[in-house]
C-alpha cells in the first residue's frame, strides 16, 4: 500500500474515531506510519487530506442510506412507512460513527466551500431518493413536488438521526415516528 493510501486510510479511521476537529497531524502520522511531510506532499495539508477522506465517508454514508431507501418502494406506496423508518433506524444504529461524521461535516461546511458543495450535492440526491421512497415520486414527477416532499423527509431524517445519535434511549421507535408523521397529514 502506498503512503498516500495509508494516509487516506488513517484519515478515515481518525474521522470515524476522533472526528474532524479532533484529528491532529500527529494522529495521522501515528495511524499511517507515514511522516508529516508526506501529508503535505500528497494532499497539500492536513485539512485537504481530511476533506478527501470526509468526501469518501460521505459517499459511503450516502450509499448506505440509498440502499435502505431503494429497497422498500412498494411498502411506501402501500402506506407502510414504519418498515422503512425501521430500516433507517437500524442503519443509524449499525453505522453510528459514519452518521456522526456526516453530522460533523455540516459544522465543517461553514469554513470550507468544498465540503459545503459536497453536502449540498448529497442533499440533492437524498431529497430525490426520499421523495421516491416515501412519496412514490420518480424522475417523471413534478420537480417542485419532488423538492418539497424530499425536503420534508430529509428534515425528518436529520431530526430522527440526531435523536438516535444523542439520546437513543428516548428516541422514537419506527412505529411512533411513522404514526406521528402519518397522523399529521404527511402521507406519502
Amino acid at each position: 500500500m502506498s503512503a498516500k493510501d495509508k494516509l487516506l486510510l488513517a484519515a478515515r479511521d481518525c474521522l470515524l474515531t476522533k472526528g474532524y476537529a479532533h484529528t491532529t497531524v500527529r494522529d495521522l502520522v501515528a495511524a499511517s506510519g507515514a511522516n508529516q511531510a508526506s501529508i503535505n506532499y500528497h494532499f497539500g495539508s492536513k485539512e485537504q487530506l481530511l476533506t478527501r477522506a470526509l468526501r469518501d465517508l460521505n459517499t459511503e454514508w450516502g450509499e448506505l442510506l440509498f440502499a435502505v431507501l431503494e429497497e422498500p418502494v412498494a411498502e411506501a406506496r402501500s402506506g407502510d412507512q414504519e418498515a422503512l423508518w425501521g430500516r433507517i433506524i437500524d442503519s443509524i444504529q449499525a453505522n453510528r460513527s459514519l452518521w456522526f461524521v456526516n453530522f460533523e461535516s455540516v459544522a465543517s461546511a461553514r469554513q470550507d466551500e468544498e465540503i459545503r458543495g459536497m453536502i449540498a450535492g448529497g442533499q440533492e440526491l437524498a431529497r430525490a431518493s426520499l421523495a421516491r421512497a416515501f412519496a412514490g415520486l420518480g424522475p417523471d414527477s413534478d420537480p417542485g413536488e419532488v423538492q418539497a416532499a424530499g425536503s420534508h423527509y430529509l428534515a425528518l431524517l436529520v431530526g430522527l438521526a440526531s435523536q438516535w445519535l444523542t439520546d437513543p434511549e428516548r428516541a422514537p421507535t419506527a412505529e411512533q415516528f411513522a404514526a406521528a408523521n402519518l397522523g399529521s397529514g404527511h402521507r406519502g
